[in-house]
């Protein structure tokens, strides 16, 4: 499958096969793509707990819990637990320097001097800041998509969920107080088919991206439109005429309770 019909295709599959286990190596698969990610500095904070439903402790299990749709995590075979070591930014200097013996940093010959005299004091100077939200989740997000496509190129389906009981899960969890919880994500074997209602809403192009100023919109060309969606890159647009019923048949078979949001 080309890369614009993947990228157009929806991966954020809610109803997963509770019965199925997942193979660890396809977990792994997913982690070695998060860890290849790129990241500001190199610093690679990203981490990641792996909870396998028919393996962890009971008390592993009740630790992990989303306000809004938690019969997914109750339901996932796997559930990964995304988060930050802001420890990571401590050891930045070091990855600056392999960064400059890999020819990734710098060009000149004072290049070394320059890293060491004023590169890295000024960052040493603004450390603490660094290790606060920002840059960081958008360089963790660049991970976790990455292993959400490697999920995806395995025929698995994944779901990322927030949390605002990040700060008790990672207690709970034996996570490190300077790491940061970022969000959950079920994985697992889709019980849902892939198109799962069709085309999700968006916000108009022209209102999302702008050219040269704010307010001038970026020109959309039908062409590339055109392009893109003859490479699949855009599905039928949502609710497709049987999604409904396709709805009440998971909730029956995965004893989905209430609405099925909680």
């Amino acid at each position: 499958m080309e890369l614009r019909e993947v990228l157009g295709r929806r991966r954020s599959i809610r109803f997963l096969r509770p019965y199925q286990p997942v193979e660890p190596e396809k977990i792994q698969l997913m982690l070695e793509a998060a860890r290849r990610a790129s990241h500001w500095g190199n610093v690679g904070g990203l981490q990641a707990l792996v909870v396998f439903r028919d393996s962890a402790p009971q008390e592993t299990l009740d630790a992990l819990f989303a306000p809004i749709a938690g019969y997914q995590i109750r339901k996932a075979p796997v559930i990964i637990v995304w988060f930050f070591d802001t420890r990571a930014i401590d050891n930045q200097s070091d990855r600056l320097r392999e960064l400059l013996e890999t020819g990734a940093l710098g060009v000149g010959e004072t290049k070394k001097q320059d890293l060491e005299e004023k590169i890295i004091p000024f960052f040493d100077s603004i450390r603490e800041g660094l290790k606060g939200p920002g840059i960081n989740e958008v360089d963790a997000g660049q991970g976790i998509a990455q292993a959400t496509l490697m999920a995806y190129e395995q025929g698995l389906g994944t779901c990322c969920l927030g949390t605002p009981n990040g700060d008790e899960i990672r207690e709970k969890l034996g996570i490190p107080d300077e790491c940061r919880v970022l969000l959950l994500q079920t994985v697992g074997y889709p019980a849902e088919s892939w198109e799962a209602g069709g085309q999700r809403p968006r916000q108009p192009f022209e209102d999302l991206f702008h050219m040269n100023a704010y307010g001038s919109a970026f020109p959309r060309s039908e062409e590339v439109v055109e392009e893109l969606t003859e490479d699949g890159f855009f599905t039928r647009q949502g609710p497709l005429p049987w999604r409904e019923a396709e709805l009440e048949w998971l909730k029956k078979a995965l004893d989905v309770p209430g609405s099925g949001l909680i």
